[in-house]
């Protein structure tokens, strides 16, 4: 019975979750499982020696 109970309990959780994910997507917020990965070879690319070195103070 304890069994059960954990698995339903678990199974809340996760269900809670995945609506959490999914109204957190729909605000913009992350994207879960509607809208998909983004394509990131479009993405703009930087380099980590840009990354790194420090910038000009004005």
């Amino acid at each position: 019975m304890q069994i059960v109970i954990a698995l339903t309990s678990a199974a809340v959780v996760l269900f809670g979750a995945d609506r959490l994910m999914l109204w957190l997507e729909s605000r913009g917020h992350v994207n879960w499982r509607r809208k998909g990965r983004r394509d990131l070879s479009r993405e703009p690319r930087a380099t980590l020696d840009s990354l790194l070195a420090e910038s000009p103070r004005r």
